[in-house]
């Protein structure tokens, strides 16, 4: 009986393993991941979303060849949707609150998407836009990525991306740009330089180990350039004609609205091309089976322009600014050319890559998207789960403000409320989405106990958002660290008065942490200085000034200065005749 006992135990081992050796060899190679994103490009600006006009014959084509999503939203504007594309989390969870006005930094204790794949195996690299915090320890290399070549800021050519502002008109053109932390000169046009460098990425790669590559591209985002190639395909368009039927609305353009499209359309047709080229790279190295294609927009287009018929659009929580396409191809695990309409969101795109790719979502914090894998795969499996669950949007500067610009959706039903902090469940519009997806009928006098339900889901969210931790403490770049050094403080993360950006005479500062040692201390202006005053920095703890009397200058520098531990903020300053002038920048040197 023993012996027979044990022929069993010898026989079930020698099975299992070979079992278990069988499933190793069919299991798939984790799959490569290219997630593109544009910035400001509309649900409309595409040929396979109805528009006529404009020319995506490479986006059209991949449409076709993807699971198409076909309601999935982001968030109102930039930042906010990329830290919840990079967490799967609201982005108040994250500490990002706003675009500018030093709330767009993401918290360093996130784990984003980059960590979570690296931690998998995968090789890393993000190019173009980050916008979520551009110094130590808040980069896209202090965020999990190898490799990053990035533009500062929300957009080039605008304050906080210092190295282009100064180009005005040619801001996009031959850019100095962040590679890997560092200033780096290219020529060419950003969109091109962004997809060469990506494409060089790609060719780097081992294929030993999966990649995840991050290509955020930061058109079409003005200011409107584009190569005069492909402005001339669309000068003489009328971007206003060939729309209407079917109930559809269009918004009514301007000539400047007309103008602005036709230049959209431009940068568009050349991100077009360029994902074209990362295409044809990807079958030429024969490795585009076992990749992961996603393509994505951030929020609605910033001008009127044709968005499918939907009301709003960029800053706007009405559908046309968020809503967007997004698309996923992956040839050796999904059918082609199907659609899935359930509603989904930026949240949900980490725990859905985590799955394909075997990676682990975080466990330790609150993961507010839901895996969506299983719908790709044409099952219907916890569909119900999209549908109970509440969407959030809001987009006010700072902080949610009750009751403006702030909606929630659940199932068909969205609640939206552009009024003041004490309106009642009446004072809201109330839309039924399936049956009126351009948002015109306003049915909350029909449905009140819907309106009250999802205003008391609204208040429940905007609670628990406002009070999380990261939003609730400051995030500070680290001044004195090996890691960054110099380092350069930029306008788009000064905080102080509302609307800080090119003003001179206004109130700013930064919030940072301060490593003691010495320091020589520059200052940029906008315009340069032309009259004698003093300099000044001010923290909690210490003033440092100095009588500047050589001028005109749009420079000035402190030298040797002794700086001690300090956390809080730090307002650099000019003092002339009772009038202070904030810099554009501060550049912090350790030298001991």
């Amino acid at each position: 009986m023993r012996i027979f006992n044990t022929f069993c135990f010898l026989f079930i081992v020698l099975i299992s393993t070979s079992v278990h050796a069988s499933l190793e060899q069919t299991k798939k190679d984790p799959p490569n991941v290219i997630l593109i994103i544009t910035d400001d490009q509309g649900y409309g600006d595409f040929g396979f979303t109805g528009n006529p006009h404009v020319k995506t014959p490479v986006i059209d084509q991949l449409a076709k060849e993807s699971v198409r999503l076909n309601n999935f939203y982001v968030s109102p504007v930039c930042a906010p949707t990329r830290s919840s594309l990079m967490t799967g989390r609201y982005s108040l969870r994250t500490g990002v609150r706003d675009t500018y006005n030093g709330g767009a930094t993401m918290a360093t204790e996130e784990i984003t998407l980059a960590e979570m794949l690296k931690d998998a195996g995968y090789e890393t690299g993000a190019f173009g836009k980050w916008h979520l915090g551009d110094n130590y320890p808040f980069r896209p290399g202090d965020q999990g990525f190898d490799e990053s070549l990035i533009h500062l800021a929300g957009g080039m050519g605008q304050p906080g991306d210092f190295t282009t502002y100064f180009q005005k008109d040619r801001s996009y053109f031959d850019p100095t740009l962040w590679s890997n932390g560092k200033q780096k000169s290219f020529q060419g046009y950003c969109s091109d330089i962004f997809t060469d460098e990506a494409i060089r990425f790609v060719e780097n790669q081992s294929l030993e180990k999966p990649f995840f590559l991050y290509l955020a591209f930061n058109a079409p985002h003005t200011p409107l350039q584009v190569p005069d190639e492909y402005y001339q395909k669309y000068k003489d368009i009328d971007p206003a004609s060939g729309f209407g039927g079917n109930g559809m609305p269009m918004p009514k353009m301007s000539e400047k609205d007309k103008e602005d499209a036709r230049k959209v359309y431009a940068m568009v047709s050349n991100i077009d091309d360029n994902i074209g080229k990362l295409v044809q790279k990807l079958e030429d190295m024969g490795i585009s089976e076992n990749t992961i294609l996603i393509f994505m927009t951030d929020n609605g287009p910033q001008q009127f322009r044709y968005v499918a018929g939907m009301r709003g659009k960029k800053g706007n929580v009405y559908r046309g600014g968020v809503r967007v396409p997004f698309l996923i191809k992956y040839p050796d695990g999904l059918k082609p050319n199907k659609e899935v309409n359930a509603t989904l969101a930026h949240i949900d795109v980490l725990p859905t890559l985590a799955e394909l790719c075997q990676a682990k979502v975080p466990n330790d914090r609150e993961i507010d998207g839901l895996s969506f894998a299983v719908l790709l795969e044409g099952k219907n499996k916890n569909k119900a789960a999209f549908e109970e669950r509440p969407l959030f949007f809001y987009w006010t500067r700072k902080l949610p403000e009750l009751y403006e610009n702030i909606a929630i959706q659940k199932g068909p039903y969205k609640l939206v409320g552009n009024i003041g902090y004490d309106a009642a469940p009446k004072d809201f519009e109330l839309f039924h989405l399936e049956n009126d997806p351009y948002e015109l009928d306003n049915m909350v006098a029909s449905h009140p106990e819907k309106a009250k339900e999802l205003k008391r889901a609204m208040d429940q969210m905007v609670d628990e958002l406002t009070n999380s931790p990261n939003l609730m403490k400051d995030h500070m770049p680290i001044i004195g660290t090996k890691y960054e050094n110099p380092l350069i403080l930029n306008r788009n993360d000064a905080s102080g008065q509302r609307g800080i950006w090119t003003q001179e005479d206004i109130y700013g500062y930064w919030n940072v942490e301060i490593l003691e040692g010495n320091y020589n201390i520059r200052y940029k202006f906008i315009e340069p200085l032309k009259k004698a005053g003093k300099v000044m920095l001010e923290t909690k703890t210490q003033i440092i000034q100095s009588q500047m009397n050589q001028m005109p200058t749009d420079v000035i520098e402190l030298k040797n200065v002794h700086l001690k531990n300090y956390k809080g903020s730090v307002t650099p300053h000019f003092m002339n005749g009772g009038k202070s002038i904030f810099p554009l920048w501060v550049e912090f040197e350790r030298i001991d």
